[in-house]
C-alpha cells in the first residue's frame, strides 16, 4: 500500500513538471519572452513629444521587429529620452545617420518607433549612439491644423462673397465690366478691330512670302538680283558711273552758279549788265530782219529770168535723187 502511494506521488509530480514546462513554453511563446534572451545593444532618441509612447513597445527597422523601448526618462526642459533595446544583429543594418520616428501599429493600434533611413557612407550604429529624429504630426497638431485651414477657408469664402456682390453692383473694373452695355460695345468694337489688324497682318505675311517664293524662282530678275553675282556686278558698276555722272553734273551746275556770279564772265555779264543784254537783243533783232530780208532776195532772185532755169535744174534734180 505505501509503494503504491509512493508511485502515484512520484507520477502526480512528474504530470505537474509537465505542465509547468509547457506552461512556461505557452508564455515565452506568446508573449515573446524569449526575447529577452538574445543579445541586444541600448541606443537613444530625444523626443520633443512621446505622443503616448511606453516601455514595452515595439521598434521595427524595414517592416522587421528588431527590438523593444526600455526606458523613457525626462531629458533636460522640454525633451524626453527614450533608451531602446535593438537586437546586436541588425546592427550591421542600421547607420549612425538614420532616423527615429513615432508610428502606429495599425489604424488604431499601439505606438511604435521606426528606424529608417541611413546611407551606406555612414557607419553603422554602436552602443549608446544617439540617433536623429523626425518631427511627426500628432492628433493634437492635425487638429490645430484643421482649425487653421477652416479659418482661411472661412475668409476666402468671405472674400468671393464680398466679390461678388461687387461684381453684382457694378463695383470696379469687371463689374462695370458685366453691368455698363457701353464698356463691352468698346471691347467688341476694339477686338473687332484687333481681328481687322490680324487679317491684314496675316495678308501682308502671305504677300511676303510670295515675295520670298519669287525670290527663290530661277530665271526672275529678283532670284538673278539675289543670286547672280553678273547681274549684281553690273549693276554696282552702273551705280558708281551714275554716281560719277552726278558728280560732273554737280561740278557742272556749280561752276554755272560761280559764273553766273561773276559779272566779268560771259553768263555773268548776260544776267548782270543791262547794257550788254540790250545790245545783245537788239544784234538778235538785226538777225531776225537781216533773215527775213534774205528769204526775201532769194525769192526775188528765183523768179528771175537770168536764174530761173538753174532753180527748175535744181529742183529736178532734188526730185530724181528723191
Amino acid at each position: 500500500m505505501n509503494q503504491t502511494n509512493h508511485k502515484r506521488t512520484i507520477f502526480v509530480g512528474l504530470f505537474v513538471i509537465v505542465g509547468i514546462l509547457f506552461l512556461l513554453a505557452g508564455i515565452l511563446m506568446i508573449g515573446d519572452i524569449h526575447e529577452t534572451f538574445k543579445k541586444k545593444m541600448k541606443v537613444t532618441a530625444l523626443f520633443d513629444d512621446v505622443s503616448g509612447l511606453q516601455v514595452g513597445n515595439n521598434i521595427w527597422f524595414s517592416g522587421v521587429k528588431i527590438g523593444i523601448v526600455n526606458k523613457l526618462l525626462f531629458y533636460s526642459k522640454s525633451k524626453v529620452a527614450v533608451t531602446m533595446k535593438i537586437d546586436i544583429k541588425s546592427q550591421q543594418y542600421i547607420r549612425k545617420d538614420a532616423l527615429v520616428k513615432i508610428g502606429t501599429d495599425g489604424l488604431i493600434g499601439n505606438k511604435i518607433l521606426v528606424i529608417y533611413g541611413g546611407t551606406s557612407s555612414s557607419n553603422e550604429v554602436n552602443e549608446g549612439d544617439t540617433l536623429g529624429v523626425e518631427k511627426t504630426f500628432s492628433s493634437d497638431d492635425m487638429i490645430n491644423m484643421l482649425q487653421e485651414n477652416n479659418k482661411n477657408v472661412l475668409r476666402i469664402t468671405n472674400d468671393f462673397k464680398t466679390l461678388s456682390q461687387n461684381l453684382v453692383d457694378g463695383k470696379g473694373s469687371i463689374g462695370k465690366l458685366l453691368q455698363d452695355e457701353a464698356i463691352y460695345n468698346n471691347l467688341n468694337a476694339s477686338t473687332h478691330s484687333l481681328q481687322l489688324a490680324t487679317a491684314k497682318a496675316q495678308t501682308l505675311m502671305n504677300t511676303l512670302n510670295d515675295f520670298s517664293v519669287g525670290l527663290n524662282k530661277k530665271g526672275s530678275f529678283a532670284n538673278d538680283l539675289v543670286n547672280d553675282t553678273i547681274v549684281f556686278n553690273s549693276l554696282q558698276l552702273s551705280a558708281k558711273e551714275l554716281q560719277a555722272i552726278t558728280t560732273k553734273a554737280n561740278a557742272l551746275v556749280t561752276n554755272l552758279n560761280s559764273a553766273s556770279t561773276n559779272p566779268n564772265s560771259s553768263i555773268g555779264v548776260l544776267l548782270h549788265d543791262e547794257v550788254s543784254g540790250n545790245h545783245l537783243k537788239e544784234t538778235l533783232k538785226n538777225l531776225e530782219a537781216a533773215t527775213f530780208k534774205l528769204d526775201e532776195d532769194l525769192e526775188a532772185a528765183q523768179h528771175n529770168f537770168l536764174l530761173r532755169g538753174f532753180f527748175k535744174k535744181k529742183a529736178k534734180a532734188n526730185k530724181t535723187s528723191n
